[in-house]
Parts: C-alpha cells; structure tokens; sequence
C-alpha cells in the first residue's frame, strides 16, 4: 500500500512551506545578480564558490528529478523504507534546483563579461570539482551494471551535501582576509537563510503527519542542506553587519579600504556597493 498524507491541513501546510522555500531559495540568487549588472563587476564575489554551487546544485537537480520522476527509483526507495514512507522529494525541490543550476551558470557568465579585477578559480577548486565529477562517473558505471540507481542517486545526494559545507567556505575566508563584504549581496543571504529554516520545517510537518523520523534520514541531503544553509548564512551575517559593516561618505558612497582596493581597478571604487 502506497504512503500518503494523514491530515489535509498538514499536507496543504507541507506545501505553503515547500514553495515559499522555494520562493525564498530562488528569488535569493537575483540580489547577486542584479549586484553584478548595477556595479557591472564581480570584485568581491569568489569564483570558487561559484564553480562549487555550479557541482552542488548539478547534483541535487539529478538527485532531485530522478527520484521525483523515476517509477523505478522510488521502488526501490520503497524496498529499501518500507511501502508506507512517502518519497522525500516534492514538486518545488525539482523546481528549485532547475532554477538554482539556470541561475549560478547566469552568474558564472557574469564572470566573463564583467569586471573580475585580480581575481580567478584557483587550482583548488577546479582539482575538487575535477574529483568528483570523475568519482560521479564511476559509480555511474558501477550502478549501470548492478541497476542500483536509488544508491546512485544516493552518490549525488551526498555530492551536494558535501559541496554545501565546502561552497561558502573561500567567500568566508575572501571576506575575512579583505575585512569587507563588498561585492558580496547580503539580499542574496538573508533569502538564502529563510529558505532553509522552511525547508527544515516541510520536512518537520511531514514527520510530524507520518509519525516517523525516516524522511529526515531518507532524505540525509535535505537536512544536512537546511543545516549546513543555517550555519554559514549565519556567518555571512555577522561579517555583514558586525564584524565589516560598509562604511559610507557623506554623500552615501561606500568607503573602499585599503585591504578591499587591491582586487579592484581604480574605476571601480565609485560604484562599489551591496544589495
């Protein structure tokens, strides 16, 4: 017998919560966006972080409309839960991540086409992405021999998680060695932070109806995502607000330090600001 919901209420509040998530997760990469097009400059954003979310969201669109989609993955999903767990995918994390991949390859292109000072994708990052798109590729030969595409989908899941708690990490430390935010939209955070808190309650309402923990760990990807989202949001935050607050003249132009003007051309200091 298949699983389904056991309140009305619960399942219409499952999915306000799935798609104002959705909303928040997908209105927070315009910020950024718009950021890049009014200052017609990248300076400031970390093209690491945005190669790592280019693998991270790649991942979780593949996790997402595999499972979503696929009548034999969720099967085996259901062999491995029980008949009575409900898939831990919705409509709106599909959705979500075709915006999300559509959204960061926009913005890589932004890369090109803008000023991008000083700044590159450092060896790094392109040895980790490298990785694992070589390591995805070779369990995708070994799940094609054995048909076990649930625990394929299971490798990208775990992809994007991993790729979640790496991502943020050089725009933290790019932040911390500059003292400055600048270049970096706070909108872009805030949105970010709201969609992770909601995507963590979804999941909770839905636990809540089934009387069972199992789409917490079913879904390990998903949870750790709110999580790990949570967490750096946070550290943005405090950067933004506490820790480099922008400075402005009297005239309201942001104050470029001297630890931010090395990554940025002198044309560049009157348009300096954030979204």
């Amino acid at each position: 017998m298949s699983s389904s919901w056991n309140s009305v209420g619960l399942e219409v509040l499952y999915q306000v919560l799935g798609w104002v998530a959705f909303l928040a997760w997908s209105f927070s990469f315009y910020p950024q966006v718009l950021l890049n097009y009014k200052r017609k400059s990248v300076v400031g954003l970390n093209f690491d972080f945005l190669v790592l979310n280019l693998t991270k969201h790649s991942s979780y669109l593949i996790y997402n409309t595999a499972l979503f989609f696929s009548p034999f993955i969720q099967r085996q999903y259901h062999d491995k839960y029980g008949d009575k767990e409900m898939i831990p995918v919705a409509a709106n994390d599909v959705a979500f991540s075709l915006h999300a991949v559509a959204l960061t390859a926009f913005t890589i292109f932004q890369v090109f086409i803008y000023e991008r000072g000083t700044q590159k994708v450092s060896k790094v990052c392109i040895s980790i992405s490298a990785t694992v798109w070589t390591a995805a590729i070779v369990c995708l030969i070994i799940a094609w021999s054995k048909s076990d595409w649930l625990w394929l989908i299971d490798v990208f899941n775990s992809i994007q998680v991993g790729m979640t708690a790496i991502k943020y990490i050089p725009q933290a430390i790019m932040n911390f060695r500059r003292k400055s935010t600048i270049g970096w939209s706070i909108g872009n955070i805030l949105l970010d932070l709201i969609g992770g808190v909601l995507n963590f309650g979804q999941m909770g309402v839905q636990s809540i109806d089934q009387h069972t923990l199992v789409n917490f760990y079913g879904n390990i990807g998903k949870t750790l995502l709110s999580l790990e989202v949570v967490f750096f949001d946070v550290i943005f935050i405090i950067q933004h607000y506490v820790l480099y607050p922008v400075k402005r003249d009297e005239n309201g132009n942001t104050i470029i330090s001297e630890r931010v003007a090395p990554l940025i051309r002198p044309s560049d200091k009157s348009d300096e600001d954030n979204v």
